[in-house]
């Protein structure tokens, strides 16, 4: 099997998990957006935004820096797994524990509702779970089990799937008498209607106990050891992608944190600060379906890279894998921006969310943007030179936080969506640059710039072509559609059949 032939396959194997189990997750936004008011889908927002910090705290890295050091020659990959899995176990029990004695405070210190101590308690549980699962799920990979990874990862989203339908919808209606009044009794017996969003969280929680649990079998064949002097290379190969991983998460999420507080009152007509962040996190949410291509694609091509890095080709066979990773997300961003209004009215349930839609197309462009930029980074990951991936990644916070400040009193979440956009955008050119003096690669920079800018200048047709409602222009949009991926199939075609 070629090496594009083998990257495709994983990649698709772990896109059952990543992809299609996401989106099963992600028929939730309608179910969030129906049940809950927009003041309280901002609550697990904002949360869940602080999460995606502290995530990168808990594992610090240790994920691609197990893949780098297991693929060293000479390598003991079950003593290096040892060691990973004892430092994390050390550190993991710490942060929960701190994190868990500081629910109170911090819940006061992100100014949210009170009674919401008791969701503090259980982020710090989750957090605690997932960083201890990272490693087997990264040894999973590593040995290319691809299947197994797949199946505990679509069990984790199925449970919380439908753990969220049973206490959201299901127990609710039960007492309201819509269906099945005789279990009335026992929903009461084990639903609690004051618990509300909360039941988000326990849902998540439920679901991270379980996947530790799937994982059993990686998590016994583990050794405590402990010894400073070998930990010390990991540490060191570690700590820069911890920082690019925070810097990252400043891009990622910083606007749900910044926008509560800098968008100035009243912005909004008739609605809070916390409800504009409902608005804008039930937005960004269909922007993720290129987020989910990414991860798809990234659970595959980490080991891949990594496998790949000595062999005397690599350099071509990255500049493929970049350009059809463009085009591919290309034709994504131009499927779902053309067509949002047939796909926002299947997932955003509720006017007041769908005020917020003009953010989607610019967080589309974004993800691409980012997924380019991971595509790129492969060059200091394979030089050791982690601290470059640290420096890209603080000028893009340092970017997205000074856009945030400047744009969002000006423009609401739209400001926050322009700089996501720049933030990533620059991220991805700067990659590039240094990238050509550290570990050239052929990639066709210019021919995938002229697709981008197609692709946007056919959203922007869409979105401002004088066209009515109706049939017409739905329509019209799938025209557009069409024609962009066939000019894809049409000037490329030739050059995917040869592969």
């Amino acid at each position: 099997m070629s090496v594009a032939k083998k990257l495709a396959s994983q990649t698709a194997i772990y896109g059952v998990s990543s992809i299609v189990g996401r989106v099963v997750n992600f028929l939730l936004v309608p179910v969030y957006t129906g049940r809950f008011a927009a003041a309280q889908y901002g609550i697990v927002t904002g949360l869940f935004a602080y999460v995606s910090f502290l995530n990168v705290v808990f594992t610090y890295g240790m994920e691609t820096t197990f893949f780098r050091f297991a693929n060293r020659p000479g390598t003991d990959r079950q003593e290096l797994y040892d060691r990973v899995m004892t430092l994390l176990l050390l550190t993991t029990g710490g942060l929960t524990l701190g994190l868990m004695l500081l629910a109170q405070p911090l819940t006061r210190l992100l100014e949210l509702p009170p009674g919401n101590e008791r969701y503090a308690l259980w982020i710090a549980v989750i957090l605690g779970l997932d960083a201890l699962a990272a490693i087997p799920f990264a040894r999973l990979r590593l040995e290319n089990k691809a299947r197994k990874f797949a199946a505990i990862r679509l069990a984790n989203i199925g449970l919380n799937v439908g753990l969220n339908l049973f206490f959201i919808v299901f127990c609710p209606d039960v007492l309201a008498g819509d269906y099945l009044p005789g279990l009335a009794p026992l929903v009461r017996a084990v639903y609690d209607p004051t618990m509300g969003v909360g039941y988000v969280f326990l849902a998540n929680l439920a679901a991270s106990a379980f996947t530790l649990l799937l994982l059993g079998r990686e998590l016994l064949d583990f050794r405590f050891r402990l010894s400073l002097e070998p930990l010390r290379p990991l540490l060191k190969y570690a700590y820069p992608i911890m920082f690019m991983g925070l810097a990252g998460m400043v891009n990622e999420t910083l606007d749900r944190i910044l926008l509560p507080r800098w968008l100035p009152q009243g912005f909004y007509p008739g609605q809070s600060s916390l409800a504009a962040v409902g608005v804008y996190g039930a937005c960004y949410k269909l922007s993720i379906l290129m987020s989910l291509v990414i991860q798809a694609f990234k659970y595959a091509a980490e080991p891949f890279f990594f496998a790949q890095g000595t062999d005397k080709n690599s350099p071509r066979t990255f500049a493929l894998i970049l350009k059809w990773f463009t085009l591919s997300c290309a034709m994504l961003f131009v499927g779902v921006s053309v067509n949002l209004d047939l796909v926002a009215r299947l997932f955003l349930h509720g006017d007041e969310y769908l005020q917020g839609l003009a953010v989607v197309p610019v967080l589309l462009l974004a993800n691409l943007f980012l997924g380019v930029y991971w595509n790129l980074s492969v060059w200091f990951k394979l030089t050791d030179k982690t601290y470059y991936g640290t420096y890209l990644g603080f000028a893009g916070a340092v970017l997205t936080i000074a856009l945030n400040f400047l744009l969002i009193p000006v423009l609401g979440y739209m400001g926050s969506a322009l700089a996501t956009l720049a933030c990533y955008s620059m991220m991805a050119a700067l990659c590039w640059w240094l990238g050509e003096k550290h570990f050239p690669v052929p990639y066709p920079m210019a021919r995938l710039l002229l697709w981008l800018t197609l692709a946007v200048g056919v959203v922007g047709l869409s979105w401002y072509a004088p066209v009515g409602p109706g049939w017409g222009r739905y329509g019209f949009h799938a025209l557009l559609t069409l024609g962009f991926v066939g000019a894809i199939a049409a000037v490329e075609g030739r050059r995917l059949r040869s592969i």
